[in-house]
C-alpha cells in the first residue's frame, strides 16, 4: 500500500503521466485472483488501445484478505492517496460493507464487483456495485427450483445449508423466503466443521433440492461428502460456487446461479473469453468478467468527465435507460436511489464436462 506514482496526475498545468486506480479483493482467494485478473487484462487492452484519451491507466492492486478490518485498512489508505480516483471492489460482501462507510466518509467512489449482500442496497451515494442484490439472486434461484415441482409431481423439498456470514445469510434467507415449496432444514456451517453428519442428516430427510449458500470453500468438500455418500439431489449453489467447478470429480451436475457464463453468445462476451481464455490459459467466470466490466466503465468516466473524484460519481449516478455501458455482462446502469444496477443478469447454469450451461429448469 506504500506505492505513490510520481505525477501521476501531475498538476492542472500539464498532461498527467497515467490515471491510477486502486483495487480490492483477497488475493490468496480464487474468486479474489479471478477479480484481479479481469482487471489487469481490461487495463492492458484500455493501454494498448492508447489509454485514456492518450493517459495510460495503471491500478494500486491491494489484499482485503477477505476481512472487514483490512478492508477499512485498505479503504483509508486508497482514501487518503489523492492519485486514486476511483476504486474496484470490493469483491466480498464481508469486506464492502465495513469499507463503505469509509469511502462515503471519504468521498471517493468504490464499484463492488461481487458483493451482494442486501445490507450495501443505498448505504452511500459513493458505493456502487455490478452484481445484483441476494435478495434478487436468491428469489431468482428459489423460483428455479420451485419449477422442480412439475417434473417431480409435487412440491418439492429443500435442504439449505448456508456459510454463516454476510453473503450466506443473506442468500439463504431470500430463498427461504421465495421458495414454494417445504423446507426440512435451514442449518449454518462454519468452514472448520465436518460434512459428514449435515450429509448425513440430509439422507434422513430425502430433500429433492439441496440449496448451499456458500463459497467453493465450503461447496467443494461438502459435494465430495455428498458425492461419498450418495447423496441423492438436486444440487443448487449461488454465484459463490463457480469455484467448484474446478473439481470436476464433484461439480457434474450441479447448478450454479451467476451473472455471468463463458457459454455466451454475446459478441462482446465471446471476444472477453477468447482473449481471457488466451492470456491466463483458463476460462473466465463471472468475478473475472464483472471485474473486467468494473475497470472498463471507471475507464469510460474518467475519459468522460475527466480525473475528479466527484465527476466521476455524478457520471455513475447519471448513467442513461437510453445509453447503459455494454459490459460483458450485458449492459450497465445504477438505480439513482440505491447505487445498485438496474435490471438482472443473474441466471442458472448447470455443470457438463467443466463447462456452466446456461438452463431454463431443473433436469431431474
Amino acid at each position: 500500500m506504500g506505492l505513490l506514482l510520481s505525477g501521476v496526475l501531475g498538476g492542472c498545468s500539464r498532461r498527467p503521466d497515467a490515471y491510477l486506480l486502486g483495487a480490492a479483493a483477497p488475493q490468496k482467494l480464487a474468486y479474489g485472483r479471478s477479480n484481479t485478473e479481469g482487471i489487469n487484462l481490461a487495463v492492458a487492452e484500455i493501454n494498448a488501445a492508447g489509454g485514456i484519451d492518450g493517459v495510460p491507466l495503471k491500478v494500486m492492486i491491494a489484499d482485503d484478505q477477505a476481512s472487514g478490518v483490512q478492508a477499512v485498512n485498505v479503504a483509508s489508505a486508497f482514501v487518503g492517496n489523492p492519485d486514486i480516483l476511483a476504486v474496484i471492489g470490493h469483491a466480498g460482501s464481508g469486506a464492502m460493507v465495513p469499507a463503505a462507510r469509509v469511502y462515503d466518509a471519504g468521498q471517493l467512489v468504490a464499484l463492488g464487483t461481487t458483493p451482494s449482500t442486501p445490507d450495501l442496497t443505498g448505504i452511500s451515494p459513493w458505493v456502487f456495485r455490478l452484481i445484483s442484490s441476494d435478495s434478487m439472486n436468491g428469489a431468482t434461484l428459489a423460483a428455479f427450483a420451485s419449477a422442480s415441482s412439475t417434473q417431480l409431481g409435487h412440491p418439492p423439498r429443500a435442504a439449505i445449508l448456508y456459510a454463516n456470514d454476510a453473503y450466506g445469510r443473506g442468500l439463504a434467507d431470500a430463498f427461504a423466503r421465495h421458495f414454494k415449496g417445504e423446507i426440512v432444514c435451514n442449518d449454518p456451517v462454519g468452514t472448520d466443521e465436518s460434512f459428514e453428519p449435515h450429509v448425513a442428516y440430509f439422507k434422513s430427510k430425502h430433500p429433492d433440492i439441496v440449496f448451499v449458500a456458500s463459497s467453493e470453500d465450503i461447496g467443494i468438500p461438502f459435494m465430495r461428502e455428498a458425492r461419498r455418500q450418495g447423496l441423492q439431489a438436486i444440487f443448487l449453489g449461488g454465484d459463490g460456487w463457480q469455484g467448484v467447478v474446478s473439481d470436476s470429480t464433484v461439480a457434474e451436475g450441479i447448478y450454479v446461479g451467476t451473472p455471468f457464463t463463458a457459454q455466451s453468445g454475446d459478441t462482446a462476451a465471446r471476444r472477453f473469453v477468447s482473449a481471457f481464455t488466451a492470456k491466463y490459459g483458463t476460462v473466465p467466470d463471472a468475478h473475472a468478467a464483472l471485474a473486467y466490466d468494473a475497470t472498463r466503465l471507471l475507464a469510460r468516466a474518467i475519459g468522460a468527465v475527466g480525473p475528479h473524484r466527484d465527476a466521476i460519481r455524478a457520471y455513475l449516478s447519471t448513467v442513461p435507460d437510453s445509453a447503459p455501458f455494454h459490459g460483458v455482462t450485458g449492459p450497465i446502469r445504477f438505480d439513482a436511489k440505491t447505487n445498485d444496477p438496474v435490471g438482472n443478469n443473474f441466471a442458472v447454469t448447470r455443470v457438463h464436462s467443466g463447462l456452466m450451461v446456461p438452463v431454463p429448469e431443473p433436469v431431474l
